[in-house]
């Protein structure tokens, strides 16, 4: 059934009205402060895919001109040895890279059902949460198998973690929306 907020509900009394978009529009404001964190963080994270050569160039420059830990310089380098043999000798696997920024790119896109109507798409929020969790598992599995060090691998891990505050105050404030079932018609 289609949830309308109570400020928004045709035929009701006008000073109930004020009084309940007294309390709507600050908890709205604050649900698409969340979300807007949220999806600037996948958008972030996703454009950044693209110029991942680039940027982990520029990365190696910068820790080889700063008093960095040597263990920090060695995986920066590793890893751009290996971005470098990888792009020169199969550039085709960088298109694997530029999936997984179009996923963030597009996961940002559904959280504009909940920008719109957080109460119909609260499950919107709640995938998101479960998302969040499941990198924990994935970082935790794929991350030695892959031969991450384990440092790294929390740096992964800590997408969800943080990921999953903007979320969860969001879907606490949606709870708190008011609403009533939209009329019959």
């Amino acid at each position: 059934m289609a949830h309308f907020p109570i400020c928004f509900r045709p035929g009701l009394v006008r000073e109930a009205a004020r009084w309940a978009c007294v309390l709507y529009v600050p908890i709205m404001k604050a649900i698409r402060s969340w979300l807007l964190l949220f999806v600037i963080g996948l958008v972030l994270s996703g454009v950044t895919v693209f110029p991942l050569v680039a940027e982990m160039r520029l990365l190696s420059e910068a820790v080889h001109t700063v008093s960095a830990p040597d263990g920090l310089i060695t995986w920066i380098d590793r890893v751009q040895d290996g971005l470098v043999a990888t792009g020169a000798n199969y550039p085709f696997i960088a298109y694997g890279t530029d999936w997984l920024a179009f996923a963030h790119l597009v996961i940002a896109m559904a959280f504009w059902g909940p920008w719109r109507d957080p109460v119909r798409n609260i499950w919107v929020i709640e995938w998101g949460m479960i998302c969040c969790v499941a990198i924990i598992p994935l970082a935790l599995i794929a991350g030695p198998a892959r031969h991450i060090p384990l440092r790294w691998t929390a740096i992964g891990m800590s997408f969800g973690v943080f990921g999953i505050i903007p979320l969860f105050m969001a879907r606490r404030l949606v709870k708190r929306l008011p609403t009533t079932p939209a009329p019959i018609l």
